[in-house]
């Protein structure tokens, strides 16, 4: 069981997507979750996403500032709702 940063709801990891900083400080989805880094993770929806980034929980989860770029790749890269996680 893994938390959502956006939604604060405890759900299993595998409805969840990762999203992690590299060690050279990059920030990405990790749809496999199997990238190093430091992970934090969210619901599978753009809404969790866009309240994680809001709220700047992922900024804290991750320890890293968030420029305005990387928040739009991430919200561009994030899956549909009903594609992801009906395997």
């Amino acid at each position: 069981m893994r938390m959502c940063v956006g939604c604060r709801e405890m759900k299993e990891k595998k409805q969840l997507i990762r999203v992690v900083r590299s060690p050279e400080g990059e920030v990405s989805l990790d749809p496999g979750g199997k990238k190093s880094g430091r992970g934090a993770y969210v619901c599978r929806n753009t809404e969790c996403l866009k309240r994680a980034i809001r709220q700047k929980q992922l900024e804290r989860q991750l320890d890293v500032t968030l420029p305005q770029e990387t928040v739009e790749a991430l919200l561009a890269a994030m899956p549909e709702q009903g594609e992801a996680g009906n395997e």
